[in-house]
């Protein structure tokens, strides 16, 4: 598509096709959206459609496509402008002297009115070949548009000039029309680079089509990642980048930081998932199975669903649609008026077409056409930029008017990692035998407290378990309740809940409960002498929930944590991350979450990762899943983090709103600049090289506005209060 127009001119046509019932085409993506009966969006029936105005319809392109289509479109627009610049050139020269009154005679500017004339004919006849080919197909799609005025614009300024030539006259215009087609291809080469770049925020979630060790009839053989089908084993070599999806094996440290923003390894565990994107870290090679191949992975998800989002637009964009496909028509009924009603006030024939000519050029309603999706593609390419997934960019509208944040506890808030905070042992019994008799216990443990114990115990005496002389040879485990172990000394080691010992009839001592720690989870152990210790664990806070706090409530948000865990956990997470307790609720089921959520002061934003938390994804206006989130969290949301943390849903909120504002000022401006100069070129004679001038310099300003979100930095504090 060569601008906003041609998108126009294809939503239009499919729009009047029987049992299609919303079309979006997004231009700067080049992406159709369209909904329907299934007869209606078949790929073949629409592409024919398509066609006849001279498009063509695809799939869904991969991002290195896109990058290669959006280079030959660069290569294409810069060898028609340096054609355009060349011979330009020497049609404003020659233009200059005849109006500077530089050359001695009439008949001397008679030859260089013609030089001028033949200078501009490689310009007007190749270069701005692409305007008239989508003016023409606009006109087919009956949705003329701007292309239609550029062309208008271009073949009046040469039909004026020819005609007063032919009078005699040296006053021409061909440089109207090589101004006209020149600015005009800088501007789209612009356009290009900054959707290029909007691209490019893609590339994260590509990688390349690496060769990688499969096992196949009982061999190690190196074939393409695409080739690799889910099923499969393969060999992750030490320091390898992961080209799919898949479990592991057996267990390894894995760097997860150029797809989550981890900064530290994490260890993973035999049967654990890990994704296309992260790197293996281990000294020695590492099996996999493959879960998803090349196309079905979780980055190829994203970045599909991505792209297919792009295409769905928000009010603004629909309102500045709306603006620019009445008033390309309502510019050529002005310029058709202009002629006679000049000819009425008593202006001659060339002054009067020069009106109508100036009427067509300076209408041209391409920034209006651009306001708003450069806008909106910069903010989702910033957004990427910091690990933000956007499903849905139409969401940044809605992101920028928020005015209530609800938060998910565990999972959202927490890290989902318990951690010991308090421990209690029998009297007389050392720290020392504490931590070496909970390390023996613990070892081979799948219970998710088990690994926080383990923690504790070699954190504390910085020993490995495979170093303990204590070394547990028989496990009799109750799963969730407990597990007994026997040492090679021979000695018995009882782990679990304070019910569990009671009914293994190990006698527990009496103790005071501490209000402070209600909210924690406890385990005991017992030894053959009875109890040894008590160890209370709680689920940990994300490292940013605190100061992502306090910058939403400095925002002027209303936040509040919803949760159905136990009220002493979340009033104790609350205190730690700075919510007050009233904005604590607690014991809440997943509709009683979104019931309260619809309460708050709306537009709604919730954060959630979980199933239960799939109602309060849908009953907001805007939901976000974080790292980690289940599948069923992360098709509810329209955004996704992909870093740990909180910090991500605060810097969307703040692109979401500099996106908005930029959207605002960009749709003001350019509409601004389209109605007041239409009425200024009907009651006034405007050179069509000024009019040239004004509406180049309104679709410039607009894409550099929009760059210059993309090429901002991100804002470290954002202190205004939501609209």
């Amino acid at each position: 598509m060569w601008c906003t127009s041609c998108a126009l001119a294809v939503e239009g046509s499919l729009k009047r096709s029987a049992g299609v019932r919303d079309v979006s085409v997004h231009y700067p993506s080049a992406t159709l959206c369209i909904s329907g009966t299934p007869a209606a969006i078949q790929l073949s029936g629409l592409a024919s459609k398509v066609k006849r105005l001279g498009y063509r319809l695809t799939e869904l392109e991969p991002v290195g496509d896109a990058h290669a289509r959006l280079e030959e479109e660069s290569r294409y627009l810069t060898l028609r402008l340096m054609v355009g610049s060349l011979f330009g050139m020497w049609t404003m020269l020659a233009s200059v002297l005849i109006y500077a009154s530089a050359l001695p005679n009439e008949q001397v500017e008679q030859v260089v009115a013609w030089v001028s004339g033949a200078f501009s004919l490689p310009v007007v006849l190749f270069a701005g070949v692409p305007f008239y080919r989508a003016g023409w197909r606009t006109l087919l799609a009956k949705r003329p548009g701007m292309d239609v005025l550029v062309s208008l614009g271009v073949f009046g300024a040469v039909l004026v000039s020819l005609g007063l030539l032919w009078r005699g006259s040296s006053e021409v215009y061909f440089d109207t029309a090589v101004m006209l087609i020149v600015l005009l291809l800088v501007g789209r080469l612009v356009e290009t680079l900054c959707r290029h770049r909007g691209l490019k925020a893609l590339d994260v979630l590509t990688l390349p089509n690496a060769n990688i060790s499969v096992y196949q009839h009982e061999h190690w053989v190196m074939v393409p990642a695409d080739e690799v089908a889910a099923g499969m084993r393969v060999e992750l070599a030490p320091g390898e980048l992961i080209a799919l999806d898949g479990t592991l094996e057996a267990p390894g440290w894995i760097d997860t930081a150029s797809l989550t923003g981890e900064s530290l390894p994490r260890h993973f565990h035999t049967g654990q998932k890990v994704y296309a994107g992260c790197r293996y870290l281990g000294a020695a090679p590492l099996v996999m199975q493959v879960s998803a191949g090349v196309g079905k992975r979780r980055l190829d998800r994203l970045c599909d669903e991505m792209r297919r989002y792009q295409a769905k637009k928000g009010e603004l964009q629909k309102l500045a649609d709306r603006f620019a496909a009445w008033l390309s028509p309502l510019a050529l009924v002005l310029a058709l008026l202009t002629l006679p009603a000049a000819l009425l006030f008593g202006t001659g024939w060339e002054e009067a077409f020069v009106r109508a000519l100036s009427v067509l050029v300076v209408a041209c309603p391409c920034a209006v056409g651009l306001a708003v999706p450069l806008a909106s593609l910069a903010g989702s390419g910033q957004a990427m930029q910091q690990g933000i997934a956007l499903r849905d960019p139409a969401a940044l509208e809605t992101l920028a008017r928020i005015r209530s944040v609800a938060l998910d506890k565990t999972g959202t808030l927490t890290t989902g990692n318990h951690s010991v905070l308090h421990w209690q042992a029998r009297e007389g019994v050392d720290k020392h035998t504490v931590q070496r008799k909970l390390s023996a216990a613990v070892v081979g443990s799948e219970h998710p407290l088990a690994h926080a114990l383990t923690h504790w115990s070699d954190n504390q005496h910085d020993q490995h378990p495979e170093q303990n002389p204590d070394q547990n040879i028989e496990v009799n485990e109750s799963p969730g309740e407990g597990r007994r172990v026997q040492l090679n000394s021979g000695e018995w080691l009882t782990l679990g809940s304070a019910n569990w010992l009671t009914r293994q009839q190990i006698a527990l001592p009496f103790q005071a409960e501490d209000p402070a720690l209600t909210f924690a989870s406890q385990v005991m152990l017992a030894d053959e002498a009875g109890w040894l210790a008590t160890f209370y664990l709680a689920d940990q806070p994300v490292e940013d929930a605190a100061p992502s706090m306090k910058r939403l409530l400095a925002s002027g948000y209303v936040v509040v944590m919803i949760s159905g865990d136990r009220q002493g956990a979340v009033s104790w997470l609350g205190e730690q991350i700075g919510l007050a307790r009233e904005a604590c609720y607690a014991q809440r089921s997943p509709e009683a979450k979104a019931r309260l959520l619809q309460a708050l002061p709306s537009p709604t934003l919730y954060v959630g990762d979980g199933l239960n938390d799939t109602l309060s994804l849908a009953a907001a206006d805007v939901g976000i899943a974080p790292l980690g989130a289940s599948e069923a969290a992360r098709e509810g949301a329209s955004a996704q983090l992909m870093t740990p943390g909180m910090g991500g849903v605060v810097q969307l909120l703040s692109i979401a709103k500099r996106t908005r504002r930029i959207m605002v000022q960009n749709l003001f401006f350019s509409a601004l600049y389209n109605t007041l100069a239409l009425g200024l070129v009907a009651v006034m004679a405007i050179p069509p090289l000024v009019a040239v001038l004004a509406m180049a310099a309104s679709s410039l300003s607009v894409t550099l506005n929009a760059a210059r979100l993309a090429w901002a930095e991100p804002e470290e504090n954002d202190q205004r209060v939501p609209e």
